[in-house]
């Protein structure tokens, strides 16, 4: 008869850890805030003091959803998207993006003093070029 004679297994803990993963995982999410943080601060290169509402929920876009923003200075100067425009040229502007207005959400940044009858006049011009998603942006306050 045959024996069959077992090796000693040998069991010891190991004691290497592949970290290439964890390292991958380091540069992936780098990448990602090395360029995300120029497009959050891109937002904030026109000084606004935007009026302060309350904190609630907010809702997340739909997916594809395009924003412009309209940002209205205190001085009563209008830019789209950090472009310096004049009244005529903004509402050619807005005459152009009314051509296609699908997932277009349009962001208004008025400063807190700005006179009432600007945004309304904005958002007149805005209905006028079918374009009728709007959003107005706030601090949140406490």
């Amino acid at each position: 008869m045959a024996r069959f004679q077992r090796r000693p297994r040998q069991s010891h803990p190991i004691a290497e850890l592949n970290v290439t993963n964890l390292i991958d995982l380091g540069f992936t999410l780098l990448i990602i805030f090395m360029i995300a943080t120029p497009l959050i601060n891109q937002e904030q290169t026109i000084p606004v003091n935007l009026p302060i509402e309350s904190r609630g929920d907010t809702q997340k876009p739909p997916p594809g959803t395009r924003f412009i923003a309209i940002t209205i200075r205190e001085q009563g100067d209008y830019f789209i998207d950090q472009q310096h425009v004049l009244l005529p040229e903004l509402r050619a502007r807005l005459k152009s993006l009314g051509a296609n207005p699908a997932n277009l959400v349009i962001r208004i940044r008025a400063d807190g003093s700005v006179p009432y009858q600007k945004i309304i006049s904005l958002i007149d011009d805005l209905k006028k070029n079918n374009l009728n998603k709007v959003t107005f942006d706030t601090q949140a306050g406490s």
